[in-house]
C-alpha cells in the first residue's frame, strides 16, 4: 500500500511539475526548437536541438531547461512573422559546459531594429528573460554576438523561445545562396613561379620543395646554383636530395615553357629552423572527422595538384585525429588502424606528388577522439613519424587536462618544450604545430617552448562569420609572428 502512494504521489508531483509555460501558448505558439534549424548560422559545430552546443543537457546558472537551441556564437537566424505576430517570449545565456572566458550578448531584431539585447553575458549570469511585443513586424532576427573578444567557448542557449501569433504562421528564412563569381584574374600563359623567396631545412636530412609555378603546360624547371646533394626534377619541378651543411644558399630557380620564361631568386636557409613562412595546407577533420582513411587523403592530395593550389604553395596533406590502432604494439608502438593500411607508402605517394604529409597525435594518454595518444611514448611516436616520412605534427591539448596539475603557464608550457626536445632529436624535418585553442594567451609563449606555429582559438567552421569572427580578431597577435613561428 506505501509503494502504491509513493507511486501516486510522483505521479502527482512529476504532472504538476512544469515550465511555468502557459498551455495555450505550448499549443498554439511558434516554437524555436521544432524549426528548421538549417537555416541558422553559427561559428562553430551546428545548433542543436534540447540540447547544448555540445550536445549535453541544458543548464544556464545551474537551471535545466528542456526545450532550447544550443548554438555557438556568431549565431543568427531569420524568421518571417508575416506581419502577423504577437509577441516573442523566452530567455537566453550561456551554457554551463563552456569555459570561464566564455562572453556573449544576444540581440532580437525586428524588421532590422533592436527590439531587446540581454547586454554581455558570462557562464554563471541567471537566465535573462524576455517577452517583447512583435505586432506589425514582418521578420524577426535572432543573433549572437561573441561581445567583442572572439568566439572561444561561446555556447550560447535560446531556451522557451516562442512566438504567439495569428492567422500565419511564422518560418524560417534561409540564406539565399549567392552567386560565384571570380575577383582574382587568371593567371597568364607564360610561366610564373610563385611562392615564397625563402625555404628552410635541416642540415643532413631528406630535402622536399616543389617549385610553384603557373602557365601553359608543359613546364621545364631547372636550378642555377643547387648546392651538391640536391636534385630538381625537369618535370615536375621538384627539389630532393639530402639537405647540405648550415648556411645559406643562394639559387636561381627557372621554369621555361613555348610562351617564355620566368626567374627567380631563393634562398636555401639551412640550419636556422622550418617554417620561415606560414605553411599552407589542408587538414582533413572538419571534412571526414573520425571517418578519415587513406583514400580520402589520397584523394585530397590529387585535388590539391588538380586544382592548381599546388602550383601557389600549398603544400601539406595533413592527417587529423582518427588514424590510431586500438592499442600499442608489445614493444611499444603505435601503428595506424585498418583505415590506413601503408601509411609509409601513402607518405611516399604524396612526396612524390610534391606534396608533405602531416599527422596528429596529443601529448595526453587520449586524443580528443578518443584514440591512443603519445603520453609517455613521445620518443618512440617521433621516431616512427620520422621512419614513415611524416613532415607536420598537429599536437592537440586533449586529454592532458587529466595530466596538468592546473592550468598554470608551466604547466600550459610543458608537454609542448619536452616535444620540441623528442622533435629536436629525430633524423626528418617535421613541422611542429601547438594546439591548444589559445589558453594561457600561447602567442605569447609558442616561440619560447619551440612552436613553429600556434593555434589561438576553438575550432573554425565553414561559415562566414566563423571565418571573420577568427580572423579578424588576429591583429592583436601579429606581433608574435614572424619567420619560424
Amino acid at each position: 500500500m506505501k509503494r502504491n502512494i509513493l507511486y501516486i504521489l510522483t505521479i502527482f508531483i512529476l504532472a504538476s511539475c512544469g515550465d511555468g509555460i502557459p498551455s495555450e501558448e505550448k499549443k498554439n505558439g511558434w516554437w524555436l526548437n521544432e524549426a528548421d534549424l538549417t537555416a541558422m548560422e553559427q561559428g562553430w559545430s551546428s545548433p542543436q536541438v534540447d540540447r547544448s552546443c555540445d550536445n549535453n543537457k541544458l543548464y544556464i546558472a545551474g537551471e535545466r531547461f528542456k526545450r532550447g537551441v544550443g548554438t555557438h556564437a556568431i549565431s543568427k537566424i531569420m524568421i518571417d512573422v508575416h506581419g502577423t505576430g504577437e509577441r516573442i517570449k523566452g530567455a537566453v545565456g550561456v551554457d554551463d559546459e563552456c569555459g570561464e572566458q566564455a562572453s556573449v550578448e544576444f540581440f532580437i531584431l525586428g524588421d532590422k531594429e533592436i527590439l531587446w539585447e540581454s547586454y554581455r553575458m558570462v557562464k554563471g549570469y541567471e537566465a535573462k528573460h524576455f517577452d517583447i511585443d512583435i505586432s506589425g513586424i514582418e521578420k524577426i532576427g535572432l543573433y549572437v554576438s561573441d561581445a567583442g573578444d572572439g568566439i572561444n567557448y561561446d555556447h550560447a542557449d535560446w531556451v522557451n523561445v516562442r512566438i504567439l501569433y495569428h492567422d500565419s504562421v511564422p518560418a524560417v528564412v534561409h540564406p539565399k545562396k549567392q552567386a560565384r563569381y571570380r575577383l582574382t584574374p587568371l593567371p597568364p600563359k607564360e610561366p610564373r613561379i610563385n611562392g615564397p623567396v625563402i625555404f628552410g631545412a635541416n642540415a643532413g636530412n631528406q630535402f622536399l620543395y616543389k617549385i610553384p609555378a603557373t602557365g601553359e603546360q608543359p613546364i621545364k624547371f631547372s636550378v642555377k646554383g643547387l648546392p651538391q646533394g640536391l636534385t630538381v626534377f625537369e618535370e615536375t619541378g621538384l627539389i630532393r636530395g639530402k639537405t647540405p651543411a648550415n648556411g645559406t644558399y643562394e639559387v636561381t630557380l627557372i621554369a621555361e615553357n613555348e610562351l617564355g620564361k620566368d626567374e627567380k631568386k631563393f634562398k636555401i636557409i639551412v640550419g636556422q629552423g622550418l617554417a620561415l613562412t606560414p605553411p599552407l595546407g589542408w587538414n582533413s577533420w572538419n571534412v571526414w572527422g573520425l571517418s578519415v582513411d587513406q583514400q580520402k587523403v589520397k584523394i585530397a592530395a590529387s585535388a590539391m595538384n588538380a586544382l592548381g593550389l599546388a602550383d601557389y604553395g600549398w603544400t601539406y596533406i595533413n592527417i587529423d585525429d582518427g588514424w590510431e590502432a586500438a592499442e600499442r604494439t608489445k614493444d611499444g608502438l603505435l601503428l595506424p588502424n585498418e583505415k590506413f593500411p601503408d601509411m609509409e607508402k601513402l607518405a611516399a605517394d604524396i612526396h612524390n606528388m610534391g606534396l608533405k604529409l602531416g599527422i596528429y597525435s596529443s601529448p595526453g594518454p587520449m586524443t580528443c577522439g578518443g584514440y591512443l595518444g603519445s603520453y609517455e611514448h613521445e620518443m618512440l611516436d617521433a621516431k616512427t613519424w620520422a621512419s614513415w616520412g611524416i613532415d607536420y605534427v598537429k599536437y592537440d591539448w586533449c586529454s592532458y587536462n587529466d595530466i596538468a596539475l592546473d592550468q598554470s603557464l608551466p604547466e600550459l608550457k610543458k608537454p609542448y618544450i619536452h616535444f620540441r626536445e623528442v622533435l629536436d632529436n629525430v633524423d626528418r624535418d617535421i613541422v611542429y604545430s601547438i594546439c591548444q585553442y589559445g589558453r594561457g594567451e600561447v602567442w605569447t609563449w609558442g616561440e619560447e617552448v619551440g612552436g613553429n606555429l600556434w593555434r589561438t582559438t576553438y575550432d573554425i567552421v565553414d561559415t562566414w562569420s566563423s571565418m571573420s569572427g577568427i580572423g579578424f580578431w588576429q591583429g592583436e597577435m601579429a606581433e608574435y609572428a614572424g619567420p619560424g613561428q
